[in-house]
């Protein structure tokens, strides 16, 4: 059976914490264009779309090879979900090609570690284990969940899992946390639901740094000695 894809990157341009952070320069080229040449590379989607309500950042994924052919006209506060933003930009394109789709991959803009292999992976899995909602995820490493604490005024801990406070890490299970890298969800259910957190999601996931999430400076700091460390050793690699 033939499955008609799309993908969505929402990037709406109000973003506080890093002005303008879904078109800023990340490793030579703007943030978004990562995610966007990711998608394209995939070959999975018969779109990739941006929804944005910003003409700067829809000039730049034009340029990009995206398309963007309606700006965001609902869902860019500071208070929609980004459940909510890729929902109404699938109802808007279906409306704007006059068709449907059965799966829509969210991809945000600010993971542009995440890989067209990641993408491949995502959707090949998610198809065969017939899946209505995946969300990408990655296992906890060096920081470990399981000894996390609250501290008061004097310093002294309140450990959050006190029963694994005492134990080996390699003695526990591990822990997971979702990242926007890529969620995928039927788009039937995705309407039904109203967020990829819909009934019976499951987690899938992927290496930790095609996870990272970039919000803040420090993020962006981290993400870049990343991808510089990535292309160093494929350097080294030739």
């Amino acid at each position: 059976m033939v499955t008609k894809r799309i993908a969505i990157i929402p990037a709406r341009g109000g973003s506080k914490r890093i002005p303008k952070k879904n078109i800023i320069n990340f490793a030579g080229k703007p943030m978004i264009q990562w995610s966007i040449e990711a998608a394209l590379l995939s070959k999975m989607f018969e779109r990739v779309i941006v929804s944005t309500d910003d003409e700067e950042i829809a000039e730049v994924s034009r340029q990009c090879g995206a398309e963007v052919p309606f700006l965001r006209h609902k869902y860019a506060d500071d208070y929609a979900t980004v459940s909510q933003a890729t929902l109404s930009a699938l109802e808007q394109a279906e409306d704007y090609w006059s068709t449907g789709y059965d799966t829509v991959t969210q991809l945000m803009a600010n993971c542009p570690l995440r890989t067209a292999s990641d993408i491949t992976r995502a959707l090949t899995t998610f198809e065969q284990k017939r899946r209505t909602f995946q969300l990408s995820c990655f296992e906890f490493g060096w920081m470990n969940p399981w000894w996390a604490a609250t501290i008061d005024q004097s310093g002294r801990p309140a450990n959050l899992f006190p029963d694994a406070s005492n134990q080996r890490s390699q003695d526990l299970p591990p822990l997971y946390c979702p990242t926007g890298a890529i969620w995928v969800a039927s788009c039937a259910a995705l309407k039904n639901a109203g967020t990829f957190y819909g009934p019976d999601h499951y987690y899938e996931p992927i290496s930790w740094f095609s996870a990272v999430d970039i919000d803040d400076r420090d993020d962006l700091m981290f993400a870049l000695s990343i991808k510089n460390t990535i292309q160093q050793t494929s350097l080294g690699d030739n």
